[in-house]
């Protein structure tokens, strides 16, 4: 019994649960609880940084070969269009099959704007492209590594491993072992955080409960259950068909070797909070430090899968609940510029939200302030958002790592119980 409650699974589990008990019968001491979410998530994101750069770092100088770096990257990049792309596509047909929105009838003269004002303001400042290209470039070495901007930490991490690889091994060297035990340290302090996890899902779970209350999924059920069934369709048959054909990976197997990470993201609605644990994991199960370091935290702003489908779900939704259908040619148009858009979402809670708000006003004649009809469960969602996401950079790094000729098949077949494609 003690070798049982001493795993993270169950102590998560058990926090979620008693983050459901309160938040459901203790509202407002629920609510209270909002802080030991926040920082159990603050924790994690302290190490986020300097654990990406260490890792990429270190990899690229130990491959001294610039242009497979170059044609990882570009593999990625190309994996992840093709799968967003996809999530769009089947959260529109599926929004579109199910029609959850049709026959709310709701006013658009009822609508709050002053509700969702704060997600309309950062919505404004994320539509500006060039302002995002220009926000990867940080404004020195050591704000990058100190932010939390994955993509700025990535630029800097990769020009740094190049530039090691140009000076030649031997002045490499010292370098490198130094940041090879400063990330052995930084994984120590990440399995001290991690004894918190249980801690920070309980308070994140019994904030959402508490502040939005169950009451607030009856109303919006039926788009609830349809973007939770979407996504459960989108990783058994889109994921689990590429893992399977590409790599023989059983989706199920993989789903049960990062069940803790899977967990930590169900409590606390955020995919970065389970970032280093899936680093590490997918290194441990014979993923190539490199391909790791660089396919997962580009993939947290690239490959976010489950935000594509909640952003072409959520927007027909709405369009649906105010009877403002869309016409064939404005759906297109919708799915075009969240092809860019999506792009620019975060992997934090709320991130999805805001570029929703800044998308919408793409199609014209639905109002921005419209998305205050999904702000109610906008938390909720964000769970099948987060575990969606990452999920599909798990199994991204694994194609990644097959394709590349990273990965261990013997060490995955010991993780996962998977064979060698014949």
């Amino acid at each position: 019994m003690k070798k049982f409650f001493s795993s993270l699974y169950v102590q998560v589990i058990l926090g979620i649960l008693i983050g459901i008990f309160c938040g459901v019968f203790y509202p407002d001491f629920a609510i209270e609880l909002k802080p030991f979410g926040d920082g159990f998530i603050k924790l994690i994101k302290m190490i986020i940084a300097p654990l990406i750069f260490s890792s990429i770092v270190i990899g690229i100088a130990g491959m001294q070969d610039v242009k497979k770096v170059g044609r990882i990257g570009l593999s990625s990049l190309i994996y992840f269009e093709i799968m967003t792309t996809v999530a769009l596509l089947i959260g529109l047909v599926f929004v579109n099959v199910i029609q959850p929105g049709t026959g709310m009838n709701v006013d658009p003269k009822s609508l709050d704007p002053t509700a969702i004002v704060d997600y309309v303001q950062k919505s404004t400042e994320q539509n500006d492209v060039m302002s995002f290209l220009l926000g990867i470039i940080p404004d020195n070495v050591i704000a990058a590594v100190a932010s939390d901007n994955l993509l700025q930490v990535l630029l800097v991490a990769v020009l740094f491993g190049i530039g090691l690889t140009k000076i030649g091994q031997n002045s490499a060297e010292p370098v490198i072992t130094v940041l090879q035990s400063f990330l052995k340290g930084i994984f120590a302090v990440i399995r001290i955080i991690m004894y918190l996890a249980p801690i920070g899902a309980m308070g994140a779970m019994g904030f959402t409960i508490g502040k939005y209350g169950i009451e607030a999924l009856s109303s919006l059920g039926l788009l609830m259950v349809s973007f939770y069934a979407t996504c459960l369709v989108f990783i058994i048959c889109v994921i689990g068909g590429v893992l399977y054909i590409y790599a023989r990976v059983n989706i199920f197997k993989l789903l049960k070797y990062i069940k803790e990470e899977l967990l930590i993201v169900l409590g606390t609605s955020s995919s970065e909070s389970a970032l280093p644990g899936l680093m590490q994991k997918l290194e441990h199960a014979g993923c190539s430090k490199p391909i790791v370091g660089l396919v997962i935290p580009t993939g947290y702003s690239f490959n976010l899968d489950g935000t594509c489908i909640y952003l072409t779900m959520a927007a027909v939704f709405i369009s649906q609940a105010l009877n403002m259908h869309l016409s064939l040619q404005q759906e297109i148009t919708l799915l075009l510029v969240l092809l860019l858009t999506s792009k620019g979402a975060a992997g934090v809670t709320g991130s999805g939200f805001v570029t929703l708000a800044a998308t919408l006003p793409v199609v014209g004649h639905v109002p921005v302030e419209a998305v205050g009809l999904i702000l109610g469960i906008d938390r909720f969602m964000s769970e099948a958002r987060a575990i969606t996401n990452i999920i599909g950079n798990a199994a991204a790094t694994i194609v990644i790592a097959k394709y590349e000729k990273g990965l261990d098949p013997v060490l995955l077949h010991d993780k996962l119980g998977v064979k060698e494609p014949t």
